[in-house]
């Protein structure tokens, strides 16, 4: 087995997050220009103006005597804490209670042939089994540093510019070790290969997955404990790592295992996730849901075409020879007992089928905040009936309101308002999900569908007493029958919009929390060393803010500026875990229409944020998904209130 890999590289730069083309004190919110002294006019800017019209204290406003601003003085400034190869996206950010960071490189360019090590010696001093490419999917670790204890001022990793740079791992801080690559055996204690699936009656290799997502971290003691890694593809998988880290800081794979999904059908394209407050790993099936605002979903699941082509034909084949049922995928499942020999997976229906990127539980172990990453998605909460067990509760989806008057994405904030959607439990919703067992492509006739349809949404809104027939637009297996609420649970983003909730997002992403920040803050629990912490925030990456964000039309209605760039939008805990106000927080780059490519969004700011984790001591840490050569790993201090 190979063992790692890594450069380390510094260089001190200044990044600005204030937004080109818009220097009148709307970005104030953004607290970018504060910390360059010169730029002190600057200072009035929006929420930072009650502290002084920072115009008069010039350079020095924003740091350290505006200490409110931000934990250090340096508010507002984004800092590269690494880039990861050409072609990859940074994914599976986690930080562990020990200071340790995780994080991927998905998908890299399969041209990359650069070669990387961790360790000190030269590459020409050692044995091929310890140099790397970034050729293929990879599961890393910044080791060798606490970032739980990074100093307040930090440097920057430089942007990538040999071809070595590009073609490989960057860093500030530590150095990358990688803990496993697409197809690694770990010297036969994983012999199926990390990332690689199989189908589940005769064990043929479907597909050998690059895409290597979330990272979830379960300590069995210091220095030790279990990685879990999402795959994202279709089929979806799970890879659970045994690690262990020496005094050094260096890690080593003690075993290896890829999760057995048998018992749920297998899943599918499984994205972000989150560890709940219960020390359980969420896994999160995204893209393999069609939950279309506009057009009736499913239609084509099991068309002779779509079954035997593209990435719907390796559904088929994982289930082979009973057909795959579209309603067993898109939801969010927990590894319970996940230290275990053989966890258990348990898919969790009662939380909504729609494109899960990220499912998040408050420290009260019923609250559950959830991001739909697609055009024209859904914001969803769930409350679960009883803590720590997610099987049962009340699904909601949010309500904007824009501020008015405005749609700048730098300033513009949105209240939120709670629709019920409705109340379920996994045993229900299963046996509804039964009902669309075994429908092969003998029963596809263009023009009609086997699954739910837009007219049984209309109609269980409208309270009908039975579902409509074919003739009038209803799915064959519903057709005449009672009526019930399988809509809730089956087509979410359809039940959410039609109770009013605004099905207008494009691309939310990552939802995260401190725990310890936010039980402090709702509960009053001192969990934080060396701070009062009085407030704490939901963090949400969003990818994109255009197409459904930008048309003009409905409850959300910005300006086309940040574009494709994306951003970091925030929402203050409440009683409760209740959240009633989204605002932003970073926007990337002024979007440039004109130019492709890169060119589209700063290399120094934000390009399409993917994820976002929140540190102990209040700064967040975003991962990119973005149009630049080398996507950053990023660190960014909020502007306090």
């Amino acid at each position: 087995m190979k063992t790692n890999g890594l450069k380390l590289s510094a260089l001190t730069l200044s990044i600005l997050v204030a937004l080109s083309g818009c220097i009148d004190g709307d970005d104030g919110a953004q607290g970018a220009q504060g910390p360059q002294g010169e730029t002190g006019q600057q200072g009035v800017q929006g929420e930072v103006g009650e502290t002084g019209s920072q115009g008069e204290t010039g350079g020095t406003g924003a740091q350290g005597e505006a200490g409110e601003n931000g934990l250090d003085g340096t508010a507002g400034k984004l800092t590269r804490l690494a880039t990861v190869p050409a072609g990859a996206e940074v994914t599976g950010i986690f930080l562990t209670k020990e200071g340790d960071l995780f994080f991927n490189a998905q998908h890299p360019s399969d041209s990359n042939t650069a070669k990387y090590t961790h360790t000190n010696k030269k590459l020409d001093d050692l044995p091929e089994d310890e140099k790397y490419t970034f050729h293929t999917g990879t599961v890393g670790v910044l080791s060798g540093v606490n970032f739980n204890e990074l100093p307040k001022t930090l440097v920057d990793s430089p942007v990538p510019s040999s071809e070595e740079e590009r073609q490989t791992v960057v860093t500030a801080y530590g150095k990358y070790q990688v803990l496993g690559q697409t197809g690694d055996t770990y010297a036969g204690k994983l012999p199926s290969g990390l990332g690689h699936i199989y189908s589940h009656q005769d064990n043929q290799l479907i597909l050998e997955n690059d895409m290597p997502d979330f990272n979830g971290f379960i300590p069995t003691g210091e220095g030790k404990g279990y990685l879990f890694t999402n795959w994202e593809m279709y089929p979806g998988g799970m890879s659970r790592l045994a690690l262990t880290k020496d005094d050094k800081g260096i890690w080593s794979v003690d075993d290896a295992m890829m999760l057995d999904f048998k018992g749920v059908h297998g899943t599918a394209a499984n994205c972000f996730g989150s560890v709940t407050p219960w020390n359980t790993p969420l896994t999160s099936e995204e893209w393999i849901v069609d939950s279309k605002v506009d057009t009736t979903t499913n239609p084509n699941w099991n068309s002779p075409v779509a079954s035997a082509s593209g990435r719907l034909a390796n559904m088929w084949k994982l289930t082979a020879p009973d057909a795959p049922n579209p309603y067993r995928y898109g939801y969010i499942a927990e590894v319970k007992k996940p230290t275990e020999d053989k966890p258990e997976v348990v898919k969790h229906y009662a939380l909504g089928r729609f494109e899960h990127e990220n499912a998040t539980v408050m420290p009260d172990g019923k609250t559950v905040y959830m991001s739909q990453d697609d055009t024209g998605g859904v914001l969803f909460k769930f409350v679960a009936d009883t803590p720590e067990d997610l099987s049962e509760g009340t699904l909601y989806g949010a309500k904007l309101t824009q501020d008015a008057g405005q749609n700048d994405p730098a300033t513009t904030g949105f209240d939120v308002e709670w629709k019920e959607i409705g109340r379920g439990d996994n045993a229900t919703i299963e046996a509804w999900i039964a009902d669309f067992d075994g429908i092969g492509t003998d029963a596809y006739v263009e023009g009609e569908t086997s699954y739910m349809t837009l007219a049984d949404v209309a109609a269980w809104n409208k309270g009908d007493a039975t579902y409509p027939s074919v003739e009038n637009g209803g799915g064959k297996v519903t057709a005449g029958a009672p009526m019930d609420d399988r809509v809730v649970f089956l087509e979410s983003r359809q039940a959410a919009k039609a109770k009013g909730a605004t099905a207008e997002w494009r691309k939310l992403e990552g939802i995260s929390i401190n725990t310890d920040r936010a039980k402090e803050a709702i509960e009053g629990v001192n969990t934080i060393a060396g701070e009062e912490v009085t407030e704490a925030f939901v963090y949400i990456a969003i990818a994109d803010l255009d197409k459904t964000m930008i048309d003009g039309e409905g409850d959300i209605q910005l300006s086309n500026r940040v574009k494709d760039c994306g951003g970091v939008y925030r929402a203050k805990l409440e009683a409760g875990y209740n959240i009633s106000r989204i605002e932003p927080v970073v926007m990337g780059s002024t979007y440039r229409s004109s130019l492709d490519g890169a060119a589209r969004c700063d290399v120094n700011q934000l390009s399409q944020p993917d994820n976002v984790i929140v540190m102990d001591d209040g700064r967040i840490i975003i991962g990119e998904d973005g149009f630049q050569e080398n996507n950053t790993l990023w660190l960014y201090e909020p502007v306090k209130n």
